[in-house]
């Protein structure tokens, strides 16, 4: 079996993820699938519910009621249906979504969910996507940065202060870490976008798909 036609991208939150990942996708027409987001809409649908991010089962019961499709855009991109991206970034999510995503049951519901949004191709960034979602990628992307940088990013995308931000962010990679630890996985070409303009980091990863894959590339 020929391995998928995937670019995936892991790193910690502001490491510059999103930006590459849909920057790339866009220049190698495929999807762009930040499976952030789906972790992200299961918090949020456990706020709204009422539902302890501890409750196992109940966590099960509204992974499964997600519905996850890709919205016609350049590049197309996830939508969870029910949900505004506003809704997936609220304080109250923030504070579920490492509880409610660390369950083995949900992840593995999640993977077969994304496993499915990448069967025909596509950029794909995460947590564990390089690892364990899409083992076989034939490029696998980890990106770095040094943490005043990764909290000055978050801190513009959500236009808060960057001292709350960088104590959040400390939380939530705390919490990660017991899920996903913060490492490459194997095969994966490091890249710290520490001193990286978006358009350099994304010039770098096609070099990167260039000499690895070529054939993924428009």
């Amino acid at each position: 079996m020929s391995p998928p036609r995937v670019v995936t991208i892991d790193g910690a939150a502001g490491s510059g993820k999103s930006t590459l990942a849909r920057g790339l996708a866009r220049a190698l027409g495929v999807p762009y699938v930040n499976t952030g987001l789906m972790y992200r809409a299961l918090a949020a649908a456990a706020v709204r519910a009422g539902v302890s991010p501890d409750d196992v089962e109940r966590a099960v019961e509204l992974t499964r009621a997600l519905r996850f499709t890709l919205r016609d855009a350049d590049p197309p991109e996830l939508e969870v249906e029910g949900f505004r991206n506003a809704d997936l970034t609220t304080p109250e999510v923030e504070s579920t979504v490492s509880a409610i995503s660390r369950h083995p049951q949900v992840r593995r519901l999640m993977r077969d969910a994304q496993r499915l949004l990448g069967e025909r191709g596509a950029v794909m960034e995460g947590r564990d996507i390089g690892a364990v979602v899409f083992a076989d990628a034939p490029v696998k992307l980890y990106l770095e940065a040094t943490p005043d940088t990764r909290a000055a990013r978050r801190a513009r995308e959500r236009d808060a202060e960057r001292d709350a931000v960088n104590a959040a962010m400390h939380t939530r990679d705390a919490l990660d870490a017991r899920t996903n630890p913060f490492e490459p996985p194997a095969g994966a070409h490091v890249l710290d976008t520490t001193h990286l303009s978006i358009e350099a980091t994304v010039q770098a990863a096609l070099a990167i798909v260039r000499d690895l894959a070529p054939d993924l590339l428009p």
